[in-house]
């Protein structure tokens, strides 16, 4: 026994004899448990700036006109570079394609006209996102959040990916037609950013994030 607490002693480990049990604690802690928890919080805190920097692109491209005016805060479509409410006080109707009477495919067919400032086509139906999927207006944070909120966005994120990568209404940013400016980020930066962001978890811009 003495023999034993000798070695204790000798490692610089303290051990103490209770009733049933004996309980014994390093007095030299291992290097890795002291700077296990930095390192783990500057890897989380890196991951979350790459991915906050990735949102930054994807916010981006959702407030250029291409995108933003078929996301307007009401329920008129825009048009042009500076977004405009729609000529002819176009409105969105009950399923977001236009009123009886003025629907979006009335003038709006299968391709873009070859003139500019022609009304546009897309392969699809021509429409207006839903209603609670605005862009409009919204600040970082304020994007993010509908977008991570299925009633709002009507969309998984697995979905969206699947959404910006292959829809027709969103390609057609890339390529709008005579006298119209494209989406200026190209459109596989763009899906590459989305992943990224969703991917690390779609963290949220903080509340000071313009």
């Amino acid at each position: 026994m003495k023999r034993s607490l000798y070695a204790a002693v000798h490692f610089g480990a303290a051990c103490i004899v209770g009733v049933g049990f004996i309980g014994c604690s390093s007095s030299e802690e291992p290097a890795e448990s002291i700077t296990a928890e930095p390192a783990s919080l500057a890897v989380n805190a890196a991951d979350r700036t790459a991915a906050l920097d990735a949102f930054d692109v994807v916010y981006e491209v959702l407030q250029h006109p291409r995108c933003m005016n078929c996301h307007p805060a009401g329920d008129r479509p825009l048009q042009f570079d500076n977004s405009e409410h729609h000529i002819m006080n176009v409105q969105r109707g009950d399923d977001d394609a236009g009123r009886p009477g003025m629907r979006c495919v009335t003038c709006h067919g299968s391709d873009n006209l070859d003139a500019p400032h022609l009304p546009p086509g897309v392969s699809t139906v021509w429409k207006m996102a839903p209603r609670e999927m605005v862009f409009e207006g919204l600040s970082k944070r304020e994007l993010s959040e509908m977008l991570l909120d299925p009633a709002r966005s009507h969309m998984t994120t697995d979905e969206m990916i699947e959404h910006v990568t292959h829809d027709a209404l969103v390609l057609w940013g890339w390529d709008p037609g005579p006298g119209r400016t494209p989406v200026d980020v190209p459109h596989e930066d763009f899906v590459d950013a989305f992943t990224r962001w969703v991917e690390a978890g779609a963290p949220v811009p903080g509340e000071d994030t313009p």
